[in-house]
């Protein structure tokens, strides 16, 4: 439940930053067995967030252990069931520049067989840090060593390798676009070389769908006519959830702006702040409307008033969707945000 409500909160903070986020190939992805996810990483935690909106199933992310120093951070990994990896690079400043324990993410890679055997799905940037490069980095061998490992040690067999491609039309603009593109599974069974030319596998199929593509083209808008009463109402219940959402959403762009140093932080400030401001922005609205009226029934329908208006103001453009909420696994519904006042404004 916990994993399903912050989806899709994510889902809409996302919008928050981002015009739209564009699938390509999303019938690709399998609906159950063992699977690792391979995302390139030029967004920091933002593609952790995009991957799992992105992915219609439950999946286990990975994250380097140093964000875990947050205690925020913390509490969410925890939540979330967050796997964190120690990196090499990590460790050495950790150390002061000695060598670091081969071991150290053994419990990881454990933990990670844990739900491979349990037919679950794991996120891994198999490039093994965030960038600002075009192209995709050099991976590293963790993943592949991993996924033979499951195979031939721990005897889990239907293991899958998905690869997906992020693509940023200006990953540090508001209001830009944003493509995933699901690639080529490996099987895993099938694989008869070592780890380091899977490894090359999967940077091969990688690139195709990362540094090799573009944006993909908008969605085909599809769905039931709808009704001019049930349009009018919907326009309303979007205008009343852009009003409600204005202020906050302004001040985490701002307050993003000026704690940004490089193109990773505005997009995943905007989201961290724009998130904390909406729920006191929602204390504060039910704290006056609780003085106000005295009455708990009333105050839990003005929250229901400004969840409804989120959603509506999400879903206002997008009438494929008007059916109502759009399954999708885990998720339950995929919402899409687009408050003018995020996706409009461009520095």
């Amino acid at each position: 439940m916990i994993y399903r409500v912050l989806k899709w909160v994510a889902g809409i903070a996302l919008y928050w930053f981002y015009r739209d986020v564009r699938i390509l190939g999303k019938e690709k992805i399998p609906h159950d067995g063992p699977l690792l996810i391979a995302v390139n990483h030029q967004n920091a935690l933002v593609d952790s967030l995009i991957a799992g909106w992105v992915v219609p199933r439950r999946i286990t992310m990975t994250a380097k252990a140093t964000l875990a120093d947050n205690p925020f951070i913390s509490l969410l990994f925890r939540l979330l069931g967050v796997v964190p990896l120690r990196r090499v690079s990590d460790e050495m400043q950790k150390r002061n520049g000695s060598p670091s324990d081969r071991s150290r993410n053994a419990g990881a890679f454990q933990e990670i067989l844990g739900h491979l055997s349990h037919n679950e799905a794991v996120l891994i940037f198999p490039e093994g840090k965030s960038h600002n490069e075009l192209g995709l980095e050099p991976l590293k061998t963790g993943l592949a060593r991993l996924a033979l490992k499951a195979r031939d040690e721990q005897s889990i067999s239907g293991i899958k390798i998905l690869p997906l491609g992020l693509v940023f039309e200006e990953k540090g603009t508001p209001g830009s676009i944003v493509g995933a593109h699901v690639g080529d599974i490996i099987d895993v069974d099938s694989w008869l070389g070592d780890y380091v030319a899977l490894t090359k596998e999967i940077a091969t199929r990688l690139r195709v769908v990362s540094e090799g593509a573009g944006l993909p083209l908008p969605e085909e808008r599809t769905g039931r006519p709808t009704s001019e009463l049930r349009r009018r109402m919907i326009a309303f219940a979007a205008w009343w959830g852009r009003l409600t959402h204005r202020l906050p959403i302004r001040l985490a762009r701002a307050i993003a702006v000026k704690r940004s140093t490089d193109a990773d932080q505005p997009a995943m400030l905007t989201i961290t702040f724009g998130i904390g401001l909406v729920l006191l922005t929602y204390a504060i609205h039910l704290a006056i409307v609780g003085a106000l009226v005295h009455s708990f029934w009333i105050s839990f329908l003005y929250l229901g008033s400004l969840l409804t208006g989120a959603y509506w103001a999400a879903f206002e453009e997008h009438p494929q969707y008007y059916s109502g909420f759009v399954t999708s696994g885990e998720l339950g519904f995929e919402p899409v945000l687009t408050h003018p006042e995020i996706n409009h404004e461009r520095n």
